[in-house]
């Protein structure tokens, strides 16, 4: 007789303001954002700062990303674009095609010594600081240097390595070998760091990047762009050989702008605009039943592939930044309400694990590989251009309920993110399912031409979607991710909260300003 672990998380519920992020230990610092008074702002600029230093590989300053803000008051809604641009300096012909295929997720043709996606060359202007500096300053209450205090604290902390820390250092060993800062901080010995024995786990010292978070919190946001950080940056890229200026940095500024908005199963989806997911976010809705009904059956599976596979025909086909639209990998997602009913959906990247695999010397960051969401072919409307921004996958959303709710959702996970967001928003506001069964239920990705699909969806699912695709039916495991890392929160009518994460993630969690810490 054979036995199943098969892991899970229960959903969270509150009412002074909740917070779900991919780290447990960003979530509580968010949560106590809100227990000391401040807002949903506050606490998604706190949490993401901290998600910067306990899942470097992720996100950080060195990336950038989406935001929605919706205010509790009046029910306005903007949406904030932090991601990266290319250097001004970028020269096309630099980035030779050559025979094969990228190993990551866009399976375009591949670049010379794999330029786009690895290295000093890969590397584009990070938005972060300056899209959460924003950000808070538009919408927060409390200071930037009170945002930064945890991510500060943490960081002197250095990070924590458990089997979690080892496996993702594990994963990209090899990359990260090839960057002499990124070998020492994460690869002390050579290879990927052992556990820690007995009570207390090792830790690495992140002593430059500590530095650069106390000096930011000191100087201000700007000095990541035209102070000290930035003269100590652009020296650490021109010492490896790379094309950003200090012009790059000085003349970066987020962009906010107004939210998609569509009617849908009886609510409205607020969907990020522009080159982000959030087009062909509303693409898959609209080809799919608003009626409401029971529990998915096979032909709602069916129905997700085709109209999955179709948006994103049109998708990798015409957005771009030459028609003015954004798409990245590995990425953190965090979801905020408060106990006013302000809620945030933020995505924030490096692109793929690691980023760039290039950490700059002088400032302990770890900086991005934006470069890979360029389509390196010549003349498509994604094509690699000097100061351009690239398509990206981040897809924040935020949902008003047909019961009058609110719902702030998001994931991490390249192409996967749209498609899982397309079926939670199924499942949560078609079907009536709670976030704890959503986010729970077995999903399917179609954002490759061969579609999985998790083995425990209803049966005949797999056939009926065969019928047009080519499919394959895999366990939904921690690593490979299959179907995106979903993190959402929700604020019912009557004011009750309720959270949940993906439940196959080690360090996810959902956690309420008035929950007991463990």
């Amino acid at each position: 007789m054979t036995s199943t672990w098969e892991p899970g998380k229960v959903m969270a519920e509150g009412r002074g303001g909740m917070v779900a992020a991919q780290h447990q230990v960003a979530a509580r610092a968010g949560a106590d954002v809100l227990a000391r008074g401040g807002n949903a702002m506050d606490a998604a600029v706190t949490t993401a700062l901290v998600l910067s230093v306990v899942e470097p590989w992720l996100s950080g300053i060195g990336g950038g990303g989406f935001l929605i803000w919706r205010d509790g008051q009046d029910g306005s809604a903007r949406s904030l674009d932090f991601s990266m641009i290319s250097p001004r300096s970028l020269r096309p012909e630099d980035y030779p095609l050559v025979p094969g295929h990228d190993d990551d997720w866009f399976s375009w043709p591949q670049v010379q010594g794999q330029k786009n996606l690895i290295g000093v060359h890969s590397i584009c202007v990070p938005g972060a600081v300056a899209g959460l500096a924003e950000a808070l300053m538009a919408h927060g209450t409390i200071s930037w240097a009170d945002a930064l205090a945890p991510a500060i604290a943490e960081a002197d902390k250095g990070l924590a390595v458990d089997w979690f820390t080892a496996l993702c250092l594990a994963i990209d060993a090899g990359n990260l070998l090839t960057d002499a800062m990124s070998t020492r901080i994460f690869m002390p010995d050579g290879h990927a760091p052992s556990l820690g024995e007995g009570r207390s786990p090792r830790r690495l010292p992140l002593t430059e990047k500590a530095a650069t978070l106390r000096r930011l919190a000191q100087a201000g946001p700007r000095d990541f762009y035209e102070g000290q950080i930035a003269r100590d940056l652009i020296a650490d890229m021109q010492a490896l050989g790379g094309s950003m200026t200090a012009e790059d940095l000085a003349s970066y500024r987020p962009r906010w702008g107004t939210p998609l908005r569509q009617a849908w199963a009886g609510g409205t989806v607020l969907a990020m605009p522009g080159l982000s997911g959030g087009p062909a976010l509303l693409d898959v809705l609209a080809q799919l039943d608003e009626a409401a009904g029971s529990e998915p059956q096979a032909a709602d599976y069916a129905a997700f592939a085709d109209a999955i596979r179709s948006a994103y025909a049109r998708r990798l086909t015409q957005m771009g930044h030459a028609k003015g639209a954004i798409d990245p990998g590995c990425t953190t997602h965090l979801s905020v309400i408060d106990a006013q009913g302000n809620a945030v959906s933020l995505t924030n990247t490096l692109l793929s694990r690691f980023g760039s695999k290039v950490t700059s010397a002088r400032t302990g960051m770890l900086l991005n590989n934006g470069m890979m969401w360029f389509d390196p072919r010549p003349g498509t409307p994604n094509a690699l251009a000097p100061g351009a921004q690239p398509l990206a996958n981040m897809c924040p959303v935020l949902a008003e309920t047909a019961e009058g709710g609110l719902l702030a959702i998001g994931a991490a996970g390249g192409r996967q993110i749209m498609p899982a967001l397309a079926q939670l928003l199924a499942f949560r506001m078609r079907h009536g399912m709670d976030l704890g069964r959503a986010l729970s239920h077995p999903r399917l990705d179609a954002s490759e031409p061969r579609i999985r699909i998790d083995r425990r969806a209803p049966e005949q699912s797999a056939g009926l979607i065969a019928h047009n695709h080519d499919v394959e039916v895999v366990d939904d495991v921690l690593y490979p991710v299959q179907f995106a890392v979903p993190s959402a929160v929700e604020r019912r009518p009557d004011g009750r909260l309720q959270g949940m994460v993906h439940p196959n993630h080690p360090w996810s969690a959902a956690v309420a300003a008035d929950m007991d810490a463990p």
